[in-house]
């Protein structure tokens, strides 16, 4: 793969996915036990949001000021979201940047790790070498954290189930292989079938509705668990943005979470739109019996 995230860190979508990523977490965490975190595509880890805007050939359009940016600079911000943003601070300045703006951004994994608790564990798999030897350099040496040259989907059937019989399972692929509707559908059918009460979270781009909505019908079809989706989109179907929103389907969703994250999704609609049109929502695809 060619894929890059960071071209992408910080974006509107970055900052959905961690919200809804953090509030997950907070929910499993509200039960003592220890669970385990498996993110199945993780990235590097760290972002240097300058290196996005000068790219690898050429200069780019920087996507973080549209998302990040705009939370930095909003006041009040809603609990869960400013928990967020104390952590996304916190991880620029460790790195080294002292300016008023952000420079370096949090990937999944270590936003993850500041989240875990000691009796929590991490298993963070990254197929590509160049991707996972910066992950491996960030966060390969953190305690309860280990970090796999493996393909994620795979990884599910090797670690799912895992002595601490909680697990929250992330599938966050970058969507350039054609078959990835059917790869993701088939990993969540390993997750379920092997450790039923596991909470799977989906994260998917909003481009092209139909296929979004072909694969909801799949989603119900294969006798899924209690299944919620949350959608974020930033303009209106109409929009020529490439993208022009994303959501998180979340299976064995933690109880009443959607209450919360249906408010925050409608919020940060009002802060992150680009176009009109925008706007937040959360449906339950199979309702909890």
């Amino acid at each position: 793969m060619n894929y890059r995230h960071h071209f992408h860190a910080g974006n509107f979508a970055d900052v959905f996915k961690h919200v809804v990523l953090g509030r997950l977490i907070a929910s499993l965490q509200k039960k003592e036990k220890g669970f385990l975190y498996l993110d199945t595509h993780a990235g590097r880890g760290r972002y240097d949001l300058e290196r996005a805007e000068k790219g690898d050939s050429r200069a780019r359009v920087a996507e973080w000021p549209a998302g990040i940016g705009r939370l930095l600079t909003q006041v009040d911000l809603p609990s869960g979201v400013s928990e967020y943003v104390e952590l996304v601070r916190r991880f620029d300045r460790r790195n080294g940047n002292l300016s008023a703006g952000v420079r370096f951004y949090p990937g999944s994994p270590w936003l993850a790790k500041e989240w875990m608790r000691a009796q929590d564990r991490m298993a963070l798999c990254e197929l590509h070498p160049a991707e996972h030897g910066a992950l491996a350099a960030e966060l390969g040496r953190s305690p309860r954290v280990s970090v796999h040259a493996v393909n994620g989907y795979h990884a599910i059937r090797a670690m799912l189930p895992c002595p601490e019989k909680r697990a929250l399972v992330l599938i966050d692929p970058p969507f350039e292989e054609a078959d990835e509707w059917a790869s993701i559908l088939a990993g969540l059918s390993d997750a379920i079938k092997r450790m039923p009460s596991c909470t799977v979270a989906i994260w998917y781009p909003l481009t092209q509705r139909a296929r979004v909505d072909s694969f909801f019908a799949e989603l119900k079809g294969s006798q899924v668990p209690a299944t919620w989706v949350t959608e974020l989109a930033v303009a209106g179907p109409g929009s020529t943005l490439s993208l022009r929103g994303c959501g998180v389907v979340v299976v064995n969703p933690p109880w009443q979470l959607d209450l919360e994250v249906k408010l925050l999704a409608q919020w940060l609609a009002t802060v992150l739109a680009q176009e009109a049109g925008a706007g937040g929502e959360l449906m339950w695809l199979v309702p909890e019996r």
